[in-house]
């Protein structure tokens, strides 16, 4: 997920559980923060698809100006889109022809150009995220269709991700959703693309960050979001996004 950069915008899309986001990057291409979630993204005629992250990712050799169109999907969602488990895209940028049939990839390809095309032609540059956004909500909503055939899947996987999100730990959370910690591990695995534990501090990192873009004092964010204390949160953020808290507030 772009971390709010001053070219980023974002919408509710009408896939569950999907945010649709639109980018253009300037001089600096500023690193993509964890947070739990997998993306489809058209970017200058290339479908990707961007797994979920372990730390900050940096994007290299994009020149200033490119533009980004992508459905981001919450944690535990992209699986059923995608095909594969979430942990074979860990830490990763693939195309998206790896993972579907190529004559679905190549068809998509061309609807969403044609998108582009139409909208840049008219000059209508905020038309450019709604033409191609469709036709991205469109495929993903398909997959997730063919994918509602396995029932309970959905509400077990979103049920971990909730309970973790609020801090609880890791056995109450295999207890409360009927499963070993081994066996929830390896849903864990296949359905975020990290362990519980990893997802959690994950989490817990977006969390602090949205409440520190309040501008509440960090003290206060470690403890809302349930940290031990300051000096614990100040670790975890260098951690997990490789930059202070007072720097990636003052990239916004």
């Amino acid at each position: 997920m772009p971390e709010a950069p001053r070219g980023y915008r974002e919408r509710a899309s009408r896939v569950a559980g999907a945010v649709l986001w639109t980018n253009t990057t300037g001089p600096s291409p500023r690193p993509v923060l964890p947070d739990g979630c997998t993306d489809l993204i058209w970017s200058e005629g290339r479908l990707l698809v961007a797994g979920p992250d372990t730390g900050p990712y940096h994007p290299g050799g994009v020149p200033p100006g490119t533009g980004y169109t992508g459905l981001r999907f919450a944690p535990g969602r992209g699986p059923a889109v995608f095909g594969v488990p979430a942990h074979e895209l860990r830490d990763r940028r693939v195309p998206l022809a790896d993972l579907w049939p190529a004559a679905q990839v190549r068809e998509l390809t061309e609807r969403a150009a044609e998108q582009a095309a139409a909208r840049v032609a008219t000059g209508v540059a905020t038309g450019v995220a709604t033409g191609v956004g469709r036709v991205l909500e469109e495929a993903a909503g398909g997959r997730l269709r063919q994918a509602a055939a396995a029932p309970g899947g959905d509400a077990r996987t979103a049920a971990v991700a909730a309970a973790l999100a609020r801090g609880r730990p890791v056995a109450e959370v295999a207890r409360a959703v009927a499963l070993g910690e081994r066996q929830l591990h390896r849903l864990s695995l296949d359905a975020f693309g990290y362990g519980p534990k990893t997802l959690a501090r994950v989490l817990r990192f977006v969390r602090a960050l949205d409440l520190a873009r309040t501008g509440m004092p960090y003290a206060q964010v470690a403890v809302r979001a349930g940290y031990a204390d300051q000096a614990h949160l100040a670790r975890e953020v260098k951690s997990l996004a490789g930059a202070p808290m007072g720097v990636l507030l003052g990239s916004g």
